[in-house]
């Protein structure tokens, strides 16, 4: 066999990025009844966050969440470790929020009341009203580095550092009471770790809002990648009717586009320079849409000037689309059995925890008995020792009562009565002596029924064990 040599192959090397490079978006300026409710949703969150922090409520901080005290204060309750529950029913609650309003219109909380939409929409107010609206930031951005440039950009970041260690600031005040840590900055006396979550909190939101704004909503929110899971073919998002867009291109009002074989859509390009996502809703749903509507505020405007139905871009569902579905119907579709499921279990979770907290006893007791021998006394009696730890958990100092019950002639020979304080937690000791042949030797159970004296309604029973020695 005769041998042919190969000549080998030169191979090309090509080199592949492991990220996509980012393209800056510039969004532009839209107005309409979706960018209308944004702000709305805006102003609504901030004032929330922003003023509950100073507000006060029976001569203390209304929303406080004092972690050295381990107590939490909202308006007229106070929650104690012991109240972990309800914290864990609000997780609850919030859950099943969130798969309600994304199975009935997707990512509505992404679009509206999410805390990276709110404040990225807030410092690009900012950056329009420093910088000039969609072109002339773009073209400050691509020009030279000049005095008037440098001047625009320090002006922007001052602002938005400001807004940001404000942020941080009120954060650290539902912790820490906002006064006094306004007084504290003032004084130059803040804590460490005070220091340390107010300059966390402010650069996280100078970096999140101003610098990364999309790319947390692409590569960092979970939510964007477990939406799917939620939504179905009637479920309503932000949907570009391709039937009645397509083919595309532009043209002169005065022509009758549907001759010359061309769709409702000018191919103008507003629907993609609004998003502040930067992407293209024509190409169908995608995880980056965060359901925030303005490109259906930019192209509707866009169908009022060439006097073509509005539409063309809206909420609908998927079956509504392909099924030429009426409102009626679409409605019909969207509340299934599916949505009214999760609207009748958040339903009676709510109404189950608010019936908790109507009656809600604010008195908590623990009691402990002590280690020691129980004592024997020279008529026969026997008495235990116990430590009661009684807390308080009402905005005013109450009088409590103590008695003994399931044990005939028992009686308490110190601290019937004890006073406590508002909101705080005292511990008392308590000798109870019980007459001789009462209970069998060894371990008897007993009850503390502790009763507020003002308030006869609020009363907890606690067991306890009686030793009688052999």
């Amino acid at each position: 066999m005769k041998y042919i040599p190969i000549t080998p192959v030169p191979i090309e090397e090509t080199e592949l990025a492991l990220f996509e490079e980012r393209k800056k978006i510039y969004p532009r300026t839209q107005r309409g009844w979706f960018a209308s409710w944004r702000w709305v949703m805006v102003t609504f969150t901030q004032f929330l966050f922003y003023g509950a922090a100073w507000l006060n409520w029976n001569d203390r901080q209304a929303v406080l969440f004092d972690l050295v005290a381990r107590k939490f204060y909202i308006f007229g309750l106070v929650f104690w470790p012991q109240d972990f529950i309800y914290l864990a029913v609000l997780l609850v609650i919030s859950a099943l929020s969130l798969f309600l309003f994304t199975a009935v219109a997707g990512r509505l909380f992404c679009g509206y009341a999410c805390p990276q939409t709110v404040y990225t929409e807030i410092f690009l107010w900012v950056e329009r009203k420093v910088e000039g609206d969609r072109n002339a930031r773009i073209k400050l951005d691509s020009g030279p580095l000049t005095t008037r440039k440098f001047s625009l950009k320090f002006i922007k970041h001052f602002i938005w550092l400001a807004i940001a260690l404000w942020t941080g600031f009120t954060f650290v005040g539902y912790f820490t009471p906002i006064r006094e840590l306004a007084v504290s900055v003032g004084s130059w006396t803040l804590g460490p770790w005070e220091t340390f979550w107010l300059l966390f909190y402010g650069f996280a939101t100078y970096g999140n809002a101003g610098w990364m704004r999309e790319q947390v909503c692409k590569y960092m929110c979970p939510y964007a990648r477990f939406q799917s899971a939620m939504f179905d073919k009637d479920t309503l998002i932000v949907t570009y009717d391709t039937a009645r867009g397509d083919p595309r291109g532009a043209r002169n009002k005065k022509v009758d586009y549907k001759a010359q074989g061309l769709g409702s859509c000018v191919d103008c390009g507003i629907c993609v320079q609004v998003c502040p996502t930067g992407i293209d809703i024509r190409n169908g749903l995608q995880y980056d849409c965060i359901a925030c509507g303005l490109c259906i505020d930019g192209c509707n405007q866009v169908m009022d000037k060439m006097g073509y139905e509005r539409g063309l871009i809206r909420y609908t569902t998927d079956h509504a689309l392909t099924r030429k579905m009426d409102q009626k119907a679409m409605w019909a579709r969207v509340f299934r059995l599916r949505t009214l499921i999760y609207s009748g279990i958040l339903a009676l979770i709510i109404l189950l925890t608010a019936i908790s907290l109507f009656y809600h006893v604010p008195l908590k007791v623990d009691v402990i008995r002590d280690r020691g021998m129980p004592k024997i006394t020279e008529n026969g009696d026997i008495e235990n020792v116990y430590r009661l730890q009684v807390m308080n958990t009402q905005e005013s100092a109450r009088r409590y009562k103590v008695e003994i019950v399931g044990a005939p002639g028992a009686m308490i020979l110190n601290n019937m009565d004890i006073d406590v304080k508002s909101a705080t937690t005292k511990a008392f000791p308590m000798r109870v002596r019980v007459p001789a042949h009462v209970f069998q030797t060894g371990s008897n159970r007993i009850r503390f029924m502790i009763k507020d004296v003002d308030a006869p309604d609020v009363t907890v029973t606690e067991k306890a064990v009686f030793i009688v020695p052999k």
